[in-house]
């Protein structure tokens, strides 16, 4: 009979105690130095390969290299490789493939201690991850309120020239942030070509990816996959200089606003993107915009643009880190100085229109305003009317009816007015004597038939300029088909 915590072989034999010690010794070793040489020396002692794998990062440690898929693959579908050993270990799975001469009990043993070992270092990482957590957050706010050298010095100089910001939202936000924090493993060493700041802001989880201009998309796919696992949605802006680091954050905030479950994380060059855009003709589009937006600044138009992508002024406020009286207040000096009544639902899709358009070139520029006064009668360019030719070509009516073409006639008008009163079903059901229920599955109707997702403030702006593309009547909520009372009748 064995003795605890020995097989029957090694009490019969006194080598075998000593080889499992000196197999204990060298991991034990191993482990002190990293989590990369306890794999390699699990690796060695079976005789084959080590992989230690992440449902969400793949393969965290691999001895060999060229092993970490066949690791990732066999901790996926253990049934599919029965050779194998596998050990749950800090949150992840190690798996070992033992050689063919290695003993079983050798192997297993190998395994389980270097799954125990494994589970302590990740003890002892949770133990100094809180303060490192605090780091970051204090790092990224410190980015956020322009401190950029400051911090740019301290994580590696001008190395780091560029930043991307990832920022998520949804209930199970603590637990992503853990999991993402082991998956991304992010590090503070100075001089290194990328670093991946994880903080938590106001309830939401900001990654910001410091770089050299570019990255590789593996902090992109990390995100993505914390997504899709803990439900979240997340908008992404950037490469942007390292100065610009509040518009990406502002940006991501805007491009969040457009995530579904069907697309849990968006770019921020995404948001506002349009197929109308390029149907316009080019110069007289640029002009005009040039003209409606010569008064404002390039913080002015942010602003306005990142209003317009969340749809509503609280969201922008939280978006740009400003309180929503703020917001209100600075829309209201815009709006004078547009003079354009800003919270006309026309007048948002006209500055959309015109936040997007492309850079006017240097001649035509400087030509703007007299090109503009002359195309729109003898007054500057404004935004409750568009200039002639511009939206009233046949690429832009062709476009229009593809968008919105097949509407049955209540569902046109219920949209129109819902529209109006921009997104907001009370008001518009109020307007058209319906049952607000009644209204929401209109508007449902009209998701499905358009494959739109009416969620999305660009989306129904360019479905507002749609409808009026293709207006053949007034669209009035006075001519809703009816039969008595709040009931309607299809034509």
């Amino acid at each position: 009979m064995s003795t605890t915590g020995t097989t029957g072989h090694e009490a019969a034999c006194p080598g075998g105690a000593r080889h499992a010690r000196e197999t204990t010794d060298r991991l034990l070793r191993a482990a002190t130095r990293s989590g990369a040489h306890l794999i390699a020396e699990a690796a060695l002692l079976v005789q084959g390969w080590a992989v230690l794998a992440d449902p969400i990062a793949g393969a965290v440690y691999s001895t060999p290299a060229a092993a970490a898929a066949d690791g990732v693959h066999a901790a996926a579908d253990p049934y599919e490789h029965p050779h194998c050993l596998q050990r749950p270990a800090a949150g992840a799975v190690l798996v070992l493939a033992p050689g063919p001469t290695v003993p079983p009990e050798q192997a297993a043993r190998v395994a389980t201690t270097t799954a125990a070992l494994l589970e302590v270092r990740g003890q002892r990482a949770a133990e100094l991850r809180g303060e490192q957590m605090r780091l970051h957050t204090t790092l990224v706010g410190l980015l956020l309120a322009g401190h950029t050298t400051a911090v740019a010095d301290t994580l590696g100089g001008n190395r780091l020239t560029h930043v991307t910001v990832y920022r998520l939202t949804g209930a199970d936000v603590p637990t992503a942030h853990q999991v993402l924090w082991r998956a991304v493993r992010p590090s503070l060493a100075p001089h290194a070509e990328a670093c991946t700041l994880l903080g938590r802001l106001d309830g939401e989880l900001v990654v910001a990816e410091l770089h050299r201009g570019g990255d590789d998309g593996r902090v992109l796919r990390l995100v993505s996959r914390v997504s899709e696992r803990h439900h979240l949605l997340a908008g992404m802006a950037g490469p942007l200089p390292l100065a610009e680091m509040p518009t990406a954050h502002s940006d991501a905030a805007a491009a969040r606003h457009s995530a579904t479950a069907d697309r849990r994380i968006v770019p921020a060059d995404a948001v506002g993107t349009s197929r109308l855009t390029p149907l316009l003709p080019t110069a007289a589009y640029a002009r005009w915009a040039g003209s409606v937006l010569r008064p404002l600044t390039a913080a002015h138009q942010h602003l306005l643009l990142v209003w317009l992508r969340t749809g509503s002024k609280p969201r922008a406020a939280t978006a740009l880190g400003l309180s929503a009286g703020t917001v209100r207040a600075r829309i209201r000096e815009l709006s004078r100085l547009l003079r354009a009544d800003l919270e006309d639902a026309t007048v948002q899709a006209h500055l959309l229109l015109a936040l997007r358009a492309p850079a006017p070139a240097p001649a035509d520029d400087a030509d703007a305003d007299a090109d503009a006064d002359s195309e729109n009668g003898n007054g500057p360019a404004r935004l409750e009317t568009l200039p002639a030719g511009l939206l009233d070509s046949e690429a832009a009516r062709s476009w229009a009816r593809g968008l919105v073409g097949g509407l049955e006639p209540h569902l046109r008008i219920a949209l129109t007015c819902w529209l109006g009163h921009h997104a907001r079903t009370a008001p518009a059901a109020a307007e058209l004597h319906v049952h607000r229920t009644t209204l929401a599955n209109w508007l449902t109707q009209c998701a499905e038939h358009l494959a739109q997702n009416l969620g999305d403030a660009t989306v129904r702006a360019e479905i507002h300029l749609a409808l009026r593309a293709t207006r053949t009547g007034p669209d009035d909520p006075a001519a809703l088909p009816r039969r008595g009372g709040r009931t309607y009748r299809r034509l």
